[in-house]
C-alpha cells in the first residue's frame, strides 16, 4: 500500500477505514503490533512498536530494531507525519534494515515535510537500486519542481484557512449540496462524533458527517451533524449529490468477521432537512476490492470513484460507471489520469474539466491537487498540477468548487499530527483595463467624445468620456481590439492593440487627440532643410498619422497650409511656404489619398499664430490670446524672439468639408 494509505477512514483503499476491533494493546509484543498494523490499526500499531524500540537496547538487538523502526516509520506514514515517519526511517537505515524500499520511502517521507533537497538524495540511492522505478522519478522530479517553485511567483490562487468548519481533530472533503451554495457538507472526526470509541487507525473518533449552512444574511455557521439515521458509530463520509441534491453517495467502512475493514460506497436519500440510512450501491461483484470517494457527474450520468480493482495502473485508480446502468459501463479513466501511485478524490466540474489528488503525478510532497482536461475530440486529457500555493509539501485534496473561480478542500498542511482541515480558495479575475483621455490638440478635454472598443472575441463597448475626457474599459487577455473616438465637430481617430496573454492585472494608457473640424490644426514634426521645401525623412510618422486620420475621415476634405516667420520679403516666404504645402499634398497622394480632397496653400508670414491653452502652456512668456505678429515679436527679447518664430514656422491642416464622396 502506499504510504498515505489513510485519511481517516479513507485516503488510502487498501484498507480506508478499518473497524476496530476490541480492546487494544495490552503488551509491547512485536507479535501484537505486527497483528495491529496488518488490521490497519496504525495509531495503535506505532504506540506498540515504540514500546518494543525501546526496549531493544543491546547490540545483539540492532538488527530487530532496524526492522522495529521500518515498521514504526510505516504507521507513522500512514498517519501523515511525515517528520516522525521520517527520523523512523533513517533510524531504520542506521541499524541497517536490508530492503531498499526504506530510502524510497524516506524519500516521500522528506518530501511531504518539505525537506525536498533531502529527498532527492533518498531516492537518488534508491533509484541505484531500483532505476527503473517511475514512482522514484517521478517523486524525485516533484521534488526539483518545488525547489525550483520556492523562488518563483506563486499562482494568483488565494488559499485560507477556513476556520469556522475545523475542530480540533481532523475535518475533510468539503462538498456542495447543489448550485444555491448555500449548504457545506463535510467530514469531521471531531469529539461530537457518534460512537464512544476511538479509532485504533487514527487515534480520532470515527468520521461523521456534518453540514454547514448559510443564514439569512449569507454568512456560513458552525457545521452540525447531518439530521436521520444516516451517522453511525462507524466511519460516514467524503460524500456527493446527485444534480437534484435529493441523492448523497457516501463512503462507509465495510465489516466482516473474516476479512480486514476495506470501504464500499452507499447511497442515502434526503427528505427535508433530513438523511436516510445509508443503502449499499452495487457497483461490480468484486467484493475483495476497496471502493470510495464518489463523485457525481454534473448532468448526474455517470458516478466517479477511486478503487484498488483490478484492471488498473497500480494503486489506486480513478474509475466511472454510469449511474442506473452499471452493468458494462465500468470504466478506468486511463493512463493519462491514473499512474503507479494512487490517484484519488475525483471532481468533476465540466464534461471536460476534472480535478483529483495524486501521488503519482509529479508534485510538491504527498497528495497533490490537478486539474484535468479533456481536448475538444474527447480522447486525450491534459493534467496539470494546481501549483503553490494550492498544493504544498502534505496533502491537498477533495475540492469543491462554489460560485465562480471560489471553493473550499483540503490539507494537513503545517499540522505535525497528521490532521486535515478545510481550507478555502479563490482565484481573483484578472483586471485587464485600458484607460487614457480624449483631448483636443490643445490638450483641452473633447466634450463628450464617444470611445468604442470591438475585440475580436465579438465585444463591443461604448463609452462617453467624463468631463475630464477621461475613460476606462474592461478587457480580456489575448484578444485584438480596435479602439474609435469621435465626437461632435472633431475627426475620428482609430488606434488597434492586442491586451497580453500573461496572468497578470495590466492596465493599458491609450489617449486620443482629437482634430477640429471649425479650426486649423498644426501638424507637428513635420521638417524641412533650410531654404527648401523638401521634406526630411524625419517628416514621414507626422506625414503617415496625417494619412491615416484622412483614411479615417473619407467624407472629410482639407486643405494644407504651410507658414513661415518674420524673416524674408513676403514673395520669398509665399513662394517657399507654397512649395512645402505642395511637397505635403504630394506625400499624402503618394500615400493613397484621393487628389481632390486635398488642396495647399502657402501663406508666408501673413498669418502669425495666435498663442493657444497650450502654447502659453508650454512657452508661459506669451499671454494666451497674443497674435505673434512681427510688431510684438520686435518687441521681445532675443530668446523670445527665436522662440516666437519657431511658433510661426508651422504646417497645419483646415478642414473644409464634411460631404466628400468618391464617385
Amino acid at each position: 500500500m502506499n504510504r498515505k494509505a489513510f485519511r481517516l477512514f479513507i485516503i488510502s483503499m487498501a484498507g480506508f477505514i478499518m473497524l476496530a476491533l476490541a480492546g487494544g494493546c495490552k503488551s509491547a509484543k512485536l507479535s501484537v503490533a505486527d497483528e495491529q498494523m496488518d488490521r490497519g490499526e496504525f495509531f495503535d500499531a506505532s504506540k506498540t512498536y515504540r514500546k518494543v524500540y525501546n526496549k531493544l537496547t543491546k547490540r545483539e538487538d540492532r538488527p530487530l530494531r532496524g526492522e522495529v523502526a521500518y515498521k514504526m516509520a510505516t504507521c507513522y506514514r500512514r498517519l501523515n507525519q511525515a517528520a516522525s515517519a521520517a527520523s523512523a526511517y533513517q533510524n531504520a537505515i542506521r541499524y541497517g534494515y536490508p530492503d531498499s524500499l526504506v530510502y524510497y520511502y524516506l524519500g516521500r517521507s522528506l518530501q511531504a515535510d518539505g525537506k525536498y533537497a533531502k529527498a532527492i538524495d533518498a531516492y537518488r540511492t534508491y533509484l541505484e537500486y531500483s532505476p527503473d522505478d517511475v514512482l522514484a522519478k517521478e517523486g524525485a522530479r516533484g521534488c526539483r519542481l518545488a525547489l525550483q517553485q520556492k523562488n518563483a511567483p506563486k499562482s494568483r490562487y488565494i488559499v485560507k484557512n477556513a476556520k469556522l468548519f475545523n475542530s480540533r481533530r481532523a475535518d475533510f472533503a468539503p462538498m456542495y449540496l447543489d448550485k444555491n451554495y448555500d449548504q457545506l457538507f463535510l467530514t469531521s472526526t471531531n469529539e461530537k462524533a457518534m460512537g464512544e470509541n476511538k479509532s485504533e487507525i487514527t487515534g480520532m473518533k470515527k468520521g461523521d458527517i456534518y453540514v454547514s449552512r448559510k443564514n439569512e444574511r449569507g454568512e456560513w455557521q458552525r457545521p452540525e451533524p447531518v439530521e436521520g439515521e444516516l451517522n453511525t458509530d462507524m466511519d460516514e463520509g467524503i460524500v456527493s449529490f446527485s444534480p437534484d441534491g435529493q441523492t448523497m453517495y457516501l463512503t462507509k467502512a465495510r465489516r466482516s468477521p473474516t476479512a480486514n475493514t476495506s470501504v464500499e460506497i452507499y447511497t442515502s436519500r434526503r427528505s427535508d432537512a433530513t438523511w436516510s440510512a445509508a443503502q449499499k450501491y452495487e457497483i461490480t461483484a468484486d467484493t475483495l476490492s476497496a471502493v470510495g470517494h464518489p463523485a457525481v457527474s454534473p448532468d448526474g450520468k455517470y458516478l466517479y470513484f477511486t478503487s484498488d480493482m483490478p484492471g488498473g495502473y497500480g494503486g489506486k485508480d480513478i474509475w466511472r460507471v454510469a449511474v442506473g446502468e452499471r452493468i458494462g459501463s465500468l470504466e478506468n479513466l486511463g493512463p493519462q489520469i491514473n499512474t503507479p501511485g494512487d490517484e484519488m478524490f475525483p471532481y468533476v466540474r465540466t464534461d471536460s474539466t476534472l480535478y483529483f489528488s495524486s501521488d503519482g503525478h509529479p508534485g510538491f510532497g504527498g497528495l497533490d491537487l490537478f486539474k484535468a482536461s479533456l481536448n475538444s475530440t474527447g480522447d486525450r486529457w491534459s493534467v496539470e498540477n494546481m501549483g503553490l500555493p494550492m498544493n504544498s509539501a502534505g496533502d491537498d485534496f477533495g475540492i469543491t468548487y462554489g460560485p465562480g473561480e471560489t471553493g473550499f478542500f483540503s490539507s494537513n498542511r503545517g499540522d505535525r499530527r497528521g490532521y486535515d482541515h478545510i481550507y478555502s480558495f479563490e482565484l481573483p479575475e484578472l483586471k485587464v483595463t485600458i484607460s487614457g483621455w480624449v483631448m483636443d490638440k490643445d490638450e483641452e478635454p473633447v466634450p463628450k467624445a464617444v470611445i468604442r472598443i470591438v475585440g475580436d472575441d465579438g465585444s463591443n463597448q461604448k463609452e462617453v468620456a467624463r468631463d475630464d475626457g477621461s475613460f476606462s474599459f474592461n478587457l480580456q487577455r489575448g484578444v485584438k481590439y480596435v479602439m474609435m473616438a469621435g465626437a461632435k465637430g472633431y475627426l475620428n481617430v482609430k488606434q488597434e492593440f492586442e491586451s497580453d496573454t500573461a496572468e497578470e492585472d495590466a492596465d493599458y494608457a491609450v489617449d486620443f487627440i482629437l482634430a477640429s473640424i471649425s479650426k486649423p490644426q498644426v501638424v507637428e514634426n513635420i521638417f524641412y532643410d533650410f531654404d527648401k521645401a523638401t521634406l526630411r525623412p524625419e517628416s514621414k510618422e507626422a506625414l503617415d498619422e496625417m494619412a491615416q486620420m484622412l483614411r479615417e475621415n473619407p467624407n472629410v476634405t482639407i486643405e494644407m497650409g504651410s507658414h513661415t516667420d518674420r524673416h524674408g520679403s513676403d514673395a520669398y516666404n509665399e513662394n517657399l511656404s507654397d512649395r512645402r504645402a505642395k511637397s505635403v499634398i504630394d506625400y499624402l497622394i503618394g500615400a493613397g489619398i484621393a487628389a481632390d480632397r486635398l488642396k495647399w496653400q502657402g501663406y508666408g508670414e501673413s498669418r502669425p499664430k495666435t498663442v493657444t491653452k497650450r502654447i502659453n502652456r508650454e512657452f508661459p512668456q506669451f499671454p494666451e490670446g497674443t497674435v505673434l505678429n512681427e510688431e510684438y515679436v520686435q518687441t521681445l527679447s532675443e530668446a523670445d524672439q527665436e522662440a516666437a518664430d519657431q511658433i510661426n514656422r508651422r504646417t497645419e491642416f483646415q478642414v473644409t468639408s464634411i460631404d466628400y464622396e468618391m464617385y
